[in-house]
């Protein structure tokens, strides 16, 4: 469903039904990643008046590529290489989902962490006080300071973007995906000779209110499709311009 959709109904409710719509900007689906190898020794310890709290870990984080994420069919992974039983295999479970508790929400801007591998290589327990709940928390912490330490950045989707218009407006479409931060990939003439078909890869951010645009820019005669492409670092200026944002709204939201 495409914005100029999302306008039509808009309209319908106001108009057919007198609902009158508070209609916000859209999200964008940004993710968080890691640049550089961490690793971590962690220990969880509470004691309250009953049964405490105990679970170490000891182990590392690194980046990993698009195409082992592809191999492994999930955007992080988690690997046991622990020799004996310094954490019982019972306990590997709340570890593993510690870690997509810690992978779910990233520190700069509470985005969901790709392309991250958990490697568990060590830890200890208490023979009292060890318990799933322990090492689910224990392997979370560790994951998430862990990820702030290893140079953490932004990701953003990149839509693959085909315009077709007359070729009278070639010039017109590829100068407003240039100020949309688009890279052009290919400009051909379709095969009836009477359209250009341009395609071109565009940050999903820069891409909404196109639709209205490229109706203004080719008289209504042009049109296109985007489906998603992959996720790619921000620039910094960027980076810092979501942080900010993002740390606003929190502060709004506990007001």
């Amino acid at each position: 469903m495409g914005e100029l959709h999302l306008e039509v109904y808009i309209e319908r409710l106001r108009r057919e039904y007198e609902v009158e719509c508070t209609v916000g900007a859209p999200k964008v689906n940004y993710r968080e990643t890691i640049n550089q190898r961490q690793e971590f020794d962690f220990t969880h310890k509470k004691q309250t008046g009953g049964q405490g709290q105990y679970a170490k870990v000891v182990g590392f984080i690194e980046p990993m590529t698009d195409e082992e994420m592809k191999e492994v069919g999930a955007n992080f992974e988690f690997e046991n290489r622990i020799v004996g039983t310094n954490i019982p295999p019972e306990y590997i479970p709340s570890c593993g989902k510690g870690v997509q508790d810690a992978t779910a929400e990233g520190p700069l801007v509470g985005a969901e962490a790709q392309g991250v591998r958990v490697v568990l290589q060590d830890g200890a327990t208490h023979q009292v006080d060890s318990s799933d709940m322990a090492f689910r928390f224990c392997m979370a912490s560790a994951v998430r300071q862990a990820v702030r330490q290893a140079r953490p950045s932004i990701l953003e989707p990149v839509m693959g973007v085909e315009v077709t218009a007359p070729e009278e407006f070639q010039g017109t479409v590829i100068a407003g995906l240039n100020r949309r931060m688009g890279l052009i990939q290919a400009s051909e003439i379709s095969p009836d000779g009477k359209d250009v078909v341009i395609e071109a890869e565009v940050p999903l951010a820069q891409m909404f209110g196109y639709s209205t645009d490229l109706r203004s820019n080719t008289q209504g005669k042009g049109v296109f499709t985007m489906e998603y492409g992959r996720h790619t670092p921000v620039t910094r200026d960027n980076q810092e311009m979501l942080i900010k944002q993002y740390q606003e709204e929190k502060e709004a939201d506990a007001a």
